[in-house]
């Protein structure tokens, strides 16, 4: 029913592709209106309105290295850095 089109963004000038996919989400949500700007400047313009994360450094519970957490550590809770926390998913 839907084919992909190649629409130009209004930011950047650069042709995109709106993919069949994309027009069947649209159609889904009511959505009546074509995008206007490309993924890219859709996500700058997003990244402009967060506000930047604060991180926090804290000792990894597993390896002893250094952590960066979204989160204010507490001394009661154990933290680990991205590698020990992924393994640990792993195995559940």
């Amino acid at each position: 029913m839907y084919e992909d089109k190649t629409l130009v963004c209004n930011e950047c000038g650069q042709e995109f592709v709106f993919s069949a996919g994309e027009q069947e989400f649209y159609a889904a949500r009511g959505f009546q209106n074509e995008p206007k700007k490309c993924k890219a400047c859709r996500a700058a313009r997003k990244d402009a309105t967060r506000a930047p994360r604060e991180l926090f450094t804290a000792t990894c519970a597993a390896c002893g290295g250094e952590a960066k957490v979204p989160f204010e550590p507490k001394s009661d809770r154990p933290v680990y850095c991205s590698s020990c926390f992924s393994k640990m998913r792993e195995n559940g």
